[in-house]
């Protein structure tokens, strides 16, 4: 399985902050933007990772996230030389998808809930079977997002793209999953009115042919697109007290590579090491102390 992150775009809504950095590299509470969709992918088990960036913006985020090795990823990137809708991705990506099935997520997008991992490994095994997921959300506002109209066993029944008439509240969020063979559909997808490849129009393929499934992100679930100055601002909001309340750092990369087995304790140590004076590596060093204690307990 491969994971895509589309991390392009000119960032308009959020000038002046993105006139020099890309919003992706803008922080959200403790850490960049981007972590939160990269935690995504590894949380879905996702290894081999492509971020799709700006030309303009690409040395920033190699600078700050490298090959992946400190979080036990191989990160490889791309450009997309201006937005053409979110679906160019898969064409952007063909070669580094090659024959495999594909997750793509927004790199403004957050996440956050009970059972999460559980409706990722879902859309996993969907992708695996030739079915394609989106996630699902109800909103306040669904004109202002891509809707998913659901049948009474919660199957997606239809698609739009900014309804002014919505058929449903369940926004279609910035995740996607896909099986073998989304780029030459993506291939396929003529540009809409407005220029672009739209990702619904991807998605209207796969519900044609019956592959179109659902995970709905429920009641104690957040979701954010980060992309407004308000969202940002909730976003941040929310993650400092989550974080506060739970003594958990949300999208600990290191944490999860860690969780995953991609990584051992030594290379958790050097991370702490690294940012011991802030509270992200105290927390990571906290992990450090909890496993060495655990280790001795088991005699190792």
């Amino acid at each position: 399985m491969k994971g895509i992150i589309l991390a392009g775009g000119s960032g308009t809504r959020l000038y002046p902050l993105t006139r020099a950095v890309s919003k992706q590299l803008q922080s959200i509470y403790d850490k960049p933007m981007i972590y939160y969709p990269l935690s995504t992918l590894m949380l879905a088990g996702i290894q081999d990772i492509l971020i799709i960036t700006t030309p303009q913006d690409q040395e920033l985020f190699k600078r700050q996230l490298g090959n992946g090795e400190n979080f036990g990823v191989r990160l490889c990137y791309a450009v997309q030389e201006e937005p053409k809708g979110l679906a160019q991705a898969f064409t952007i990506g063909e070669e580094f998808i090659g024959e495999d099935p594909c997750a793509m997520v927004l790199g403004d997008n957050i996440f956050y809930g009970n059972g999460f991992v559980e409706m990722l490994a879902n859309a996993c095994r969907n992708a695996q079977e030739g079915k394609a997921t989106n996630f699902g959300y109800e909103v306040r506002d669904p004109e202002r997002f891509g809707i998913m109209e659901l049948d009474e066993d919660k199957n997606i029944i239809s698609v739009e793209e900014k309804p002014q008439y919505p058929k449903s509240n369940f926004a279609i969020t910035g995740l996607y999953f896909y099986p073998s063979g989304v780029s030459q559909k993506a291939h396929l997808v003529k540009p809409s009115k407005r220029g672009e490849v739209e990702i619904t129009t991807l998605n209207a393929m796969y519900l044609k042919e019956g592959n179109l499934k659902a995970e709905l992100l429920g009641g104690g679930f957040s979701w954010f697109d980060a992309g407004t100055f308000e969202s940002k601002l909730e976003a941040e909001n929310f993650i400092y007290s989550a974080q506060k309340n739970r003594g958990r750092v949300i999208a600990c990369l290191e944490q999860i590579g860690y969780d995953q087995g991609w990584l051992d304790l030594e290379n958790l140590k050097q991370s702490a090491e690294l940012m011991q004076k802030n509270s992200y590596g105290q927390y990571l060093e906290k992990i450090v102390q909890k496993q060495l204690v655990k280790r001795k307990k088991e005699g190792q």
